[in-house]
C-alpha cells in the first residue's frame, strides 16, 4: 500500500484525534468530523448516521447534505441503501447509487445530485452502531484503498461512540446510555432490581490513534510474544488426559501464530491505529465474518478468536480480570457463561444472574435454584451492551432483561416485587402446618438441594424432607474427580444438617449440559438424549463405586436413601441396584458400620419406565417422576427451545392423563411415587399433580409456602373431577378450568 495513502490516513486520524480532545458539544464534534473525513476523501459528502433505536437509523451529522435534515432523516434497518448496510454489515460500493437495489430518494437532504455512493458499517465487536457514508457527484467506484482508509476512520468512530464523545446534552446518541430490553428464557424464575456486575469487564480501548507506527508495531508483537509463550505454558501444564482443552488451546496456538492475523493488524498500526485499536477492529471484522456462518465448527471457532483477541487486548492495556470495581451490595451478575466453581465463589449475595449462554439444566440454573434467586439465559449480546453499575431489572417469570430502565418501568417492576414479598409474608404461619387438602388428602412437601447451603431451608421452609440432593455439583466444581472421603464428609454433613429428615441423595447426573470439566466432551446430535447419568454411571463403574462408597460410609448408622436418574429400562435398575448391594457387602466385610436402613429408588425421566414389567415396581423401594425430562420426552419438545417448549402445557389433559397411570400402577404395587421438578413449585401445577393422585411433591424451598397455602384451600375431588370433564369433552388442557375453580373459590395464586 503506497506510503502517501499511509500518511494521509495518519493524518486523518491525529486529526479525528484533536476534534476528541476539543471542549465541545457532541454535535459540534459530529459536524466536525464529517468536514474532515469529507476534506480528506475528497468527496462533497460524508454523513455519519447512529442507531436511535434497535431498527432505527438517524442522520446525526453532514457535509454536503441539507443542514435541516439532520434528526429528520430516520429510515428504518434494511431500508435504503444506508439501511442495507446496516443489516448486512457489508460494504456498499457503487458509482450509480439510484440505480441499486434497495435505493430510497429522501428529498429532505438533496442528495439526488450525488451519484457515487459509499457505505460502511460503524461496528465493535460485531455490534454495528451506525453507517458512515461518503457521497460525490462524479460517477466512480471507490478504490480498494479508499474503502480500507474509510474502514480504519470506521473503527475510530466506533471507539468514539463506545468511549462517548458524542454523548452529551445535545444529544440523544451513545451506547452504554440508552433503555434496553433484552428477551431471553427463563433459567429461574423470580424477579430482583440491582446494579450490574460484569464476571469479565470488556477491555475499553481509550486510545484508537497512535502517532508512531513503529513503536505501535513494536508493542504489538511484543505482546504477541508473550500471548505465544503463555499459551504454550499452558498447553506444557496439561495432564494427558486433558485432550479438549489440549484442543482449546491448540487452536489458540494456530490464531497467534497466524502471519494473515499479524499482517492485518501491522497494516491497520501503519494506517494510524494503535496497537489495541488494530487488534479490535481485527476482531471485530472476523466476528462479522464468521457469526454468519452456517458451519458450526467455524462459529465455535469465532469464541475462540474472541478469548485469544480478548487476552491480547489484556496484555497491551494492562486491564485485567481485576479492575477494581467494588461489587454493589444489590448485584446482578452478568456473564457470557460461567462455570459451577466461579459462580459459587461469589455466594449467595447476588441478587440475580443473567447470561448470554447458558440452558434450563445448567450448573448456574441448579445454583440459581439452589439460592433461590432469578436467572434469565440467552440474553443475547448484553455483556457488551451492560457497563458495571448500570441500573437493571430481571425478571426471571418472563426470561426479560431491562438495562437502564425508564422511571415508569422501574415503578411497575417495583410494585412486583412488593407484592411478591408481601405474599411470602403470608406463608411465614404455615410453615409448621400440613398441607392437608379440605376433602382430608394430605401432600408431603420436600425440597430440592444441591449445596450445604441449602439446608438451612429445611426448617425456614416448612418441608418436610430433602426430596432430591443433586450430588453432582461437588464434581463440576473441581478440575480432577473429588475424593471419596472427601465426598462421605459432604453427604455426612448433609445428613447433620437434616436433622433426621429424610434425604434421598440421587446419583451423580452428568451429561447433556452438565460436562464435567475433566471428562471429554461427548459430540453428540442430541446430548438430552445421549450418553448422560445412569448410563454414564454404568459405563464408568469406578466413579459410581466411589460415590456408592462415599453414601454409605456418611451414613455411620443412619438411613440411606438412594435414587438412580434418567433410568430407562428395568436392567438399568437392576444392575446400578446390584452395584450398591455389592458395595453394602464389600464395607461389611471391611468393618464399616452400615446404614440401618436402605432404600433405593429410581427417577422416572422417560416414558419407556412407565411401561417397564411388574418387576421393577416390586423391586423399587420408590420412584420420584423427573418431570422436567419427562415432560419433553412425553411431548417431543425439547425445553431448550423457546419456539417449542411453551406450546406443551403440564396441564395437557393427555399428559395428566399419564401422570394418573403412573400413580395408579405404584400405587397397584404399593411403591410409594413423588413428582420432582419445576412444576411441582407452581401452585396451579401442583394442585392438578396432586388431583392426579401423587401425595408427594419436591420443589425448591422458596415454593413451599405458595403451594401449602393453595393446597390447604382446595378440594381435590372437585379437581379430579374437572379433569375428567376435560377429557371426556375433548379439551386439550385443563388449565382453564382448574384456574376458573380456584378463582370462584377466593383461593390466589
Amino acid at each position: 500500500m503506497p506510503d502517501s495513502s499511509e500518511s494521509d490516513s495518519r493524518k486523518l486520524l491525529g486529526r479525528l484525534r484533536d476534534t476528541l480532545a476539543e471542549d465541545t458539544g457532541s454535535q459540534e464534534r459530529l459536524d466536525h468530523i464529517t468536514h474532515l473525513i469529507a476534506d480528506s476523501m475528497r468527496t462533497e459528502v460524508c454523513s455519519i448516521y447512529l442507531f436511535r433505536d434497535d431498527d432505527t437509523l438517524e442522520l446525526c451529522a453532514t457535509e454536503g447534505l441539507k443542514a435541516e435534515a439532520v434528526h429528520q432523516t430516520r429510515m428504518r434497518i434494511g431500508e435504503g441503501l444506508v439501511g442495507r448496510v446496516a443489516r448486512s454489515k457489508q460494504t456498499i460500493n457503487t458509482a450509480d447509487a439510484p440505480s441499486e437495489r434497495g435505493f430510497r430518494y429522501m428529498p429532505e437532504t438533496g442528495e439526488e445530485i450525488y451519484s457515487s455512493f459509499l457505505g460502511l458499517p460503524i461496528q465493535r465487536l460485531g455490534d454495528t452502531l451506525g453507517v458512515l457514508v461518503v457521497q460525490s457527484k462524479q460517477a466512480r467506484q471507490f478504490s480498494d484503498d479508499e474503502i480500507y482508509a474509510l474502514e480504519v476512520v470506521a473503527m475510530v468512530l466506533a471507539e468514539m461512540t463506545e468511549l462517548g464523545a458524542f454523548v452529551g446534552e445535545d444529544s440523544a446518541f451513545g451506547v452504554h446510555t440508552h433503555p434496553v430490553l433484552f428477551r431471553g428464557a427463563t433459567g429461574q424464575e423470580g424477579v430482583a432490581e440491582g446494579n450490574v456486575y460484569l464476571h469479565e469487564p470488556r477491555v475499553v480501548v481509550t486510545n484508537p490513534v497512535a502517532d508512531d507506527p513503529d513503536k505501535e508495531t513494536i508493542r504489538l508483537n511484543e505482546a504477541v510474544d508473550t500471548l505465544r509463550l503463555s499459551v504454550d505454558d499452558m498447553l506444557s501444564h496439561l495432564e494427558p488426559n486433558e485432550k479438549d482443552q489440549r484442543e482449546v488451546l491448540e487452536t489458540y496456538r494456530m490464531f497467534a501464530n497466524s502471519r494473515g492475523w499479524m499482517r492485518r493488524m501491522e497494516t491497520d498500526i501503519a494506517r494510524g491505529l494503535s496497537a489495541e485499536a488494530a487488534v479490535e477492529k481485527e476482531q471485530s471484522v472476523a466476528r462479522t465474518r464468521l457469526s454468519a456462518s452456517s458451519d458450526p465448527y467455524m462459529r465455535e471457532r469465532l469464541h475462540d478468536l474472541d478469548d485469544l483477541s480478548n487476552r491480547l487486548l489484556r496484555i497491551l492495556t494492562g486491564q485485567g480480570h481485576e479492575t477494581g470495581a467494588e461489587m454493589p451490595a444489590n448485584a446482578i451478575l452478568i456473564a457470557r457463561n460461567i462455570g459451577p466453581g466461579e459462580l459459587l465463589d461469589y455466594g449467595k449475595n447476588l441478587k440475580g444472574i443473567i447470561l448470554e449462554q447458558g440452558s434450563v439444566g445448567s450448573h448456574a440454573a441448579v445454583v440459581a435454584r439452589a439460592w433461590a434467586i432469578p436467572l434469565v439465559i440467552h440474553a443475547d449480546r448484553i455483556t457488551t451492551e451492560a457497563l458495571n453499575g448500570d441500573h437493571v431489572l430481571i425478571d426471571g417469570d418472563q426470561g426479560v432483561v431491562h438495562l437502564r430502565p425508564e422511571e415508569n418501568v422501574a415503578r411497575a417492576f417495583r410494585e412486583k416485587i412488593a407484592m411478591q414479598a408481601q405474599a411470602v409474608e403470608r406463608y411465614v404461619g404455615l410453615v409448621d402446618l400440613p398441607a392437608d387438602t379440605t376433602c382430608g388428602k394430605r401432600i408431603n412437601l420436600h425440597m430440592n438441594a444441591g449445596l450445604m447451603a441449602d439446608l438451612p431451608s429445611l426448617a425456614s421452609s416448612g418441608a418436610e424432607g430433602v426430596g432430591l440432593f443433586r450430588t453432582e455439583l461437588q464434581f463440576l466444581i473441581r478440575n480432577k474427580v473429588p475424593r471419596r472421603g472427601e465426598l462421605a464428609s459432604l453427604y455426612g454433613r448433609v445428613m447433620d444438617a437434616a436433622r433426621g429428615k429424610r434425604v434421598a441423595f440421587r446419583t451423580l447426573d452428568i451429561g447433556s449440559d452438565k460436562v464435567l470439566p475433566y471428562m471429554k466432551p461427548q459430540d453428540e446430535p442430541n446430548p438430552a438424549m445421549g450418553w448422560r447419568a445412569i448410563r454414564v454411571g454404568l459405563d464408568k463403574r469406578g466413579v459410581m463405586r466411589m460415590q456408592l462408597q462415599a453414601l454409605i460410609r456418611a451414613c455411620a448408622g443412619r438411613p440411606l436413601t438412594i435414587m438412580f436418574p434418567f433410568v430407562a429400562q428395568f436392567e438399568e435398575f437392576r444392575a446400578a441396584k446390584a452395584m450398591l448391594e455389592a458395595e453394602l457387602v464389600s464395607e461389611k466385610r471391611l468393618g464399616r458400620v452400615l446404614p440401618t436402613e436402605v432404600e433405593v429408588g429410581a427417577m422416572l425421566e422417560t416414558p419407556s419406565l412407565a411401561f417397564a414389567p411388574d418387576q421393577f415396581f416390586e423391586e423399587t423401594d420408590f420412584i420420584s417422576i423427573g418431570g422436567n425430562d419427562l415432560k419433553q420426552f412425553f411431548f417431543a419438545a425439547d425445553r431448550e427451545n423457546e419456539r417449542v417448549r411453551r406450546r406443551y402445557d403440564t396441564l395437557n389433559v393427555s399428559f395428566l392423563t399419564f401422570i394418573r397411570q403412573i400413580v395408579d400402577r405404584c400405587n397397584a404395587h404399593g411403591t410409594p411415587v413423588s413428582f420432582c421438578g419445576e412444576d411441582a413449585g407452581r401452585p396451579v401445577e401442583a394442585v392438578a399433580l396432586a388431583a392426579m393422585g401423587v401425595r408427594t411433591l419436591s420443589m425448591r424451598p422458596a415454593s413451599i409456602g405458595p403451594v401449602k397455602s393453595v393446597l390447604r384451600k382446595v378440594d381435590l375431588d372437585r379437581v379430579t373431577a374437572l379433569v375428567d370433564e376435560a377429557a371426556a369433552r375433548g379439551d386439550q388442557s385443563v388449565r382453564s378450568a382448574i384456574v376458573a375453580y380456584l378463582a370462584e373459590n377466593g383461593i390466589a395464586v
